[in-house]
């Protein structure tokens, strides 16, 4: 079992800067698990504080069934990919792979024919003889990999590993990566910031912000339910429109009209039904109802209440037809995004967007409607920015 546990992880730095805030995280045996987030929020140090590069400055960190966090990286059996790989510039390739196995004082032959069999494997067996100046930043990277291999580890980590790379080169990479954990069932974190990657590759997510787990769960989750505004607004190859509003009459009241809650007969589809008198005119939440996160069912969205909509543009429907939809507006930026168009509709002074096939992007200034699909609609409360419903 090669499981990784953390507890009341914290790491304070000198001057009183805290990268981690007594974090709490299971991640599970052959797990590919990504940790996400913008630069400075601490996942860096948290990949390193797992392979001991850093120290803890209270908690525990256990992989399988030891606790680890006193261990030096060297006695924790993890192998740790870096973001320019590291790769040792005077030696060649096959003794870059074998290096582990020469630290660990295994034979040369031995060391040598794991490395050539590893090699193999990844693509490499025409490179051995060559020193990493003389590959391509693809190439680099698989031999990062196949050194970080030819351990054996327990755990792998790896720091923005597809971060040097082109654009079609990281495609291909993270391609390869996630075939590779799967064959081998390593527990694997990888760190990134860019949540294509974590979205792509990841079985589960931690979204990070300031040294703590803003969300935890799986890649759809974390898309489609984002549990926070912060969440929401960084997972997304487009940002999610996040419209102020206020509950009105068992509707929410945004910029240029009116959205049914979610839930609510306005709002289901299928012949669903809301709870009869769920969202009665004048209904008060409970005090605290809206409160340190706690969910609250629609029907606790009193008139007067102050909240923010989340919607994808993914889950925007334009029409040509002004009254087709819940809003309109007028046309005023197009980004293109290769099958698909970004378009951004000025309603009242704020802009949404909406996303469009290729081929179907209305003119610059045309007046449009956009439609958000009812079941793809979120609310969050506007003071702690915590999902609702």
């Amino acid at each position: 079992m090669s499981g990784i546990e953390l507890r009341a992880l914290s790491k304070e730095y000198p001057g009183g800067v805290r990268a981690l805030d007594a974090l709490d995280l299971s991640i599970a045996d052959g797990e590919f698990f990504a940790l996400l987030g913008p630069s400075g929020c601490g996942k860096t140090t948290l990949l390193r504080t797992i392979a001991g590069l850093e120290s803890a400055s209270a908690g525990s960190v256990h992989i399988g069934e030891r606790d680890v966090t006193t261990l030096p990286p060297g006695a924790r059996d993890v192998a740790m990919v870096f973001q320019d790989y590291a790769l040792f510039p005077h030696m060649t390739v096959r003794d870059n792979i074998a290096y582990p196995l020469k630290i660990r004082r295994q034979p040369r032959a031995h060391r040598f024919a794991r490395a050539d069999e590893i090699a193999g494997q990844l693509g490499l067996d025409g490179l051995l003889a060559r020193r990493p100046a003389a590959l391509s930043g693809g190439q680099q990277q698989r031999v990062a990999l196949a050194r970080a291999v030819a351990c054996r580890p327990s755990v792998f980590l790896f720091d923005e590993p597809l971060s040097n790379l082109d654009a079609r080169l990281r495609l291909e990479a993270r391609t390869f990566l996630k075939r590779l954990q799967r064959e081998l069932a390593v527990t694997t974190v990888f760190v990134t910031h860019d949540q294509a990657e974590a979205l792509a590759l990841a079985d589960r997510i931690a979204v990070m912000e300031a040294g703590r787990v803003r969300q935890l769960g799986t890649p759809r989750e974390v898309f489609s339910r984002p549990a926070n505004t912060f969440v929401a607004n960084f997972i997304g190859s487009t940002p999610m429109n996040l419209l102020d509003g206020e509950v009105v009459g068992g509707r929410v009241a945004v910029p240029g009209g009116t959205l049914a809650l979610p839930g609510t007969a306005g709002a289901l589809s299928d012949g669903a039904k809301a709870t009869p008198g769920a969202l009665s005119d004048g209904a008060k939440a409970p005090p605290g109802a809206l409160g340190d996160g706690a969910k609250a069912p629609p029907g606790a969205l009193g008139d007067g209440a102050k909240v923010t909509v989340g919607i994808r543009p993914e889950y925007v429907t334009l029409t040509a037809d002004p009254a087709g939809g819940d809003l309109s507006g007028t046309v005023v930026i197009m980004e293109h995004m290769g099958t698909a168009t970004l378009v951004s509709v000025d309603v009242d002074g704020v802009l949404i967007g909406a996303t469009v096939p290729e081929g179907d992007e209305p003119e610059p200034g045309a007046l449009v409607g956009l439609r958000p699909v009812p079941s793809r609609v979120l609310i969050y409360d506007r003071e702690t920015g915590e999902l609702i419903s």
